[in-house]
């Protein structure tokens, strides 16, 4: 039997979550959720533990994984402070870093977000803050709304010992103040590389406003950005196409 092109493939990915998302919109109601994304949005308190500023530092890097990376991506894109954020893969090796590999949830990979930031104007924990407030539901086991599987999970990628210092603190903060109805199941999973997804993924909410999947799944998120942190939110988003090659 002759195997399916790669076109093909990924056009049977793209076309189960169009199915998916037309019943939502059709019913009106989740599909295999048990909360919308709009419902999974809420006011969390900001971390304990946060990084200093060091007024010397103009770039850092955060990589996290809630989901779709379409929304993810999207979400972050809009946040003041943010001055990069690109579609990929971590979690597995370098040779299963594609989307046909990851959609099977046998890479190892988990659909990532590369968030590069001013810690000027923006902390990681702040980063944090958003990811778990309104970037994804934190309490998801290996799942977001309609997506299921490993490649979905919820994961935070540590650069740096201190980031994974910050992240477990933060956490734990938010179990022990139960600022969610259940117990986050993020990982933190040091020492990962990221690597970016095909071009075709990037900016892919600014591009596809009106496809079911992010009509249901991803502008709510961005409505409970702009809601939650009016000081955070920023209407033009910074897109990868404007920031040329990605590497």
């Amino acid at each position: 039997m002759l195997q399916p092109s790669a076109s093909r493939r990924r056009f049977r990915s793209f076309g189960v979550k169009l199915v998916i998302a037309a019943v939502l919109l059709l019913v009106g109601a989740p599909f295999g959720s048990s909360r919308s994304a709009a419902e999974s949005a809420r006011s969390i308190p900001p971390p304990i533990l946060d990084q200093p500023v060091d007024p010397q530092a103009t770039t850092e890097v955060a990589v996290v994984a809630g989901g779709c990376f379409w929304g993810v991506q999207g979400v972050f894109q809009h946040v003041t402070g943010v001055t990069g954020a690109v579609s990929g893969y971590a979690g597995g090796s370098a040779g299963t870093a594609h989307y046909e590999m990851t959609t099977t949830g046998t890479s190892g990979h988990a659909e990532a977000v590369r968030i590069t930031f001013d810690p000027r104007q923006i902390s990681y924990g702040r980063i944090l803050q958003i990811f778990f407030a309104v970037a994804h539901d934190p309490t998801e086991l290996n799942r977001q709304g309609p997506d299921i599987g490993t490649q979905y999970r919820s994961a935070i990628f540590p650069t740096d010992p201190e980031q994974a210092r910050i992240a477990e603190a933060y956490i734990v903060q938010l179990n022990q103040g139960h600022a969610f109805d259940a117990a986050i199941v993020t990982k933190i999973e040091p020492g990962k590389d990221f690597y970016p997804a095909e071009a075709y993924h990037q900016d892919f909410l600014t591009r596809n406003p009106s496809n079911p999947y992010i009509v249901v799944n991803d502008l709510p998120k961005i409505a409970a950005l702009k809601r939650l942190f009016p000081d955070r939110y920023r209407s033009t988003p910074v897109l990868v196409a404007a920031a040329g090659p990605r590497s």
